[in-house]
């Protein structure tokens, strides 16, 4: 993602070469791929939503997965980004939330998939928001806290994690 955030965006991940278009060529005539992320959202606003999107009137037989993609926008900086900042303890609490409503309405933990928020490359994003006249408002090792926290509450509810944070660092120079 390089700090761009271009193709893990939800914004952006139908189109080409997106995650979301990837997905869906690959379960082509076998599911449907259905994105309800909402570009900039943060935790605190996804809890409030996400019973408006999956409820008791849903089919849980016809959700193969969901997955839980958030803590990009949480882990922005407080002091330079206060609209989308949500505090480390109350984002993990809103990931069990979220994870504890769908278990609710019937969407097993098995079905569940909770994923970190990507690595953010700082000096790539910091120019991108010197572009837009702003002061760098993250910092990797921030949103690792944040995946770290994800990583703990899909321990907690027993739900599968994919660890992008992780991932995408592996290998890479620095």
């Amino acid at each position: 993602c390089g700090g761009s955030r271009s193709c893990c965006d939800e914004k952006y991940s139908f189109q080409e070469n997106g995650w979301g278009a990837y997905l869906a060529e690959r379960l082509v005539r076998k599911c449907d791929v259905v994105n309800r992320g909402i570009s900039g959202y943060n935790t605190r606003w996804a809890k409030l939503v996400l019973p408006r999107l999956i409820n008791e009137s849903t089919s849980a037989d016809s959700i193969v997965a969901v997955t839980i993609f958030f803590g990009a926008n949480d882990s922005a900086l407080k002091e330079l980004n206060p609209k989308q900042h949500v505090p480390l303890e109350e984002y993990a609490a809103n990931l069990k939330s979220m994870v504890q409503y769908l278990k609710s309405v019937d969407i097993t933990a098995d079905r569940i998939i909770l994923i970190t928020p990507p690595p953010l490359q700082e000096s790539a994003w910091e120019k991108a928001c010197l572009a837009k006249g702003d002061k760098l408002n993250r910092c990797n090792a921030t949103t690792g806290q944040y995946a770290q926290a994800c990583v703990q509450v899909a321990r907690e509810c027993g739900t599968d994690v994919l660890d992008l944070w992780t991932l995408m660092q592996k290998n890479q120079v620095r």
